[in-house]
C-alpha cells in the first residue's frame, strides 16, 4: 500500500508557465480518483505561475492538489525528481505544465500498469487531432522488445515522452531515483531505460496527451547540432550501463 492510501500521484514540474498551467491543471484533475493526487514542483519561476496554479486551485475547490516550489531553479530534470519524491501514490505519472490530457487516459494507464513497472504511450499535437512528430508511434508489439527498444533509443527512434509515461511506486528506489547526476535532459528517456533494463515496459497504442508546441517548449524541438546529438548519445550510453548496474544490484540484493 502507497503512505497515505493513494492510488496515483501526478508529478508535474512548471517553470514561466502561466500561459498553459491552468487548463492543464483542469483536464487532469477532471480524470483524478478521490484517492488521487497532483503534486506539482515550481522550479522558482520568475513570472506569476506559482500565483496561477493556486487561483486555479481554489477556482477549482482542489484539495488534491498540492503545490511547492524549489529555493532555487535546478532546471526540468531536478524538478521532476524533486516531484516524484513527493509522490505518495501507488502508480506515478508525469505531466508536463503546457499540455492537455486526452479523456480516459489516466484509468487507460493505471490498467497498462497492471502488469509491466513503466508505461508509455502515444501523443498528438494539440489542434491537429492525429498528427505527431516524425517519430513512428510506440506499438504494443515492441512492448516486450527491450533490446530492440535499447538501440532505437540510442538512435533517438523510439518516442518516450514523459508526459505520456507512468511507472509503478517499485520502480522508484534503487531503479529511478535518484537520477543520475549526468542526465541533464530527457528524465523521460532515462525511465524508459530503466523499465527497458528491468524487462518490464508496456506501450500503449493510443494518444494519453495533447502536446502543445510552441517556442517556450522545455523539450528542444528543432534540429541540434551534431555536438550536440554526439553529446545526448554519450549520455545515452552511460544512462544504460548505469541502469543495468542498478538492476544487477538489485537482483543480488534478492538473494
Amino acid at each position: 500500500m502507497s503512505p497515505g492510501g493513494i492510488r496515483a500521484s501526478v508529478c508535474m514540474a512548471t517553470y514561466k508557465g502561466s500561459a498553459y498551467v491552468a487548463e492543464q491543471i483542469e483536464s487532469i484533475v477532471a480524470q483524478l480518483g478521490p484517492d488521487d493526487e497532483l503534486v506539482i514542483v515550481d522550479d522558482s519561476s520568475p513570472d506569476d505561475t506559482a500565483a496561477v496554479i493556486v487561483q486555479t486551485v481554489a477556482r477549482l475547490n482542489e484539495s488534491r492538489v498540492f503545490l511547492t516550489s524549489t529555493n532555487e531553479n535546478v532546471g526540468y530534470v531536478r524538478a521532476f525528481e524533486a516531484a516524484i519524491r513527493r509522490a505518495r501514490g501507488r502508480y506515478v505519472f508525469l505531466s508536463d505544465q503546457d499540455d492537455v490530457w486526452t479523456p480516459g487516459r489516466h484509468e487507460a494507464m493505471i490498467a497498462g500498469l497492471s502488469d509491466a513497472l513503466v508505461v508509455a504511450g502515444n501523443h498528438s499535437i494539440l489542434g491537429r487531432a492525429g498528427k505527431r512528430l516524425w517519430y513512428p508511434p510506440l506499438r504494443d508489439s515492441t512492448s516486450s522488445k527491450h533490446l530492440l527498444n535499447l538501440f532505437a533509443i540510442l538512435i533517438g527512434y523510439r518516442p518516450y515522452f514523459g508526459c505520456a509515461m507512468g511507472f509503478r511506486r517499485e520502480a522508484i528506489d534503487g531503479g529511478i531515483l535518484p537520477i543520475p547526476a549526468f542526465v541533464t535532459e530527457s528524465h523521460d528517456v532515462w525511465i524508459a531505460i530503466t523499465g527497458n533494463v528491468r524487462g518490464s515496459i508496456r506501450h500503449l497504442e493510443r494518444d494519453v496527451v495533447e502536446r502543445r508546441l510552441h517556442d517556450s517548449n522545455q523539450t528542444p524541438l528543432g534540429v541540434r547540432g551534431l555536438g550536440t546529438i554526439l553529446r545526448a548519445r554519450r549520455m545515452l550510453v552511460r544512462a544504460v550501463l548505469e541502469a543495468w548496474r542498478r538492476a544487477l544490484a538489485a537482483k543480488r540484493a534478492r538473494r
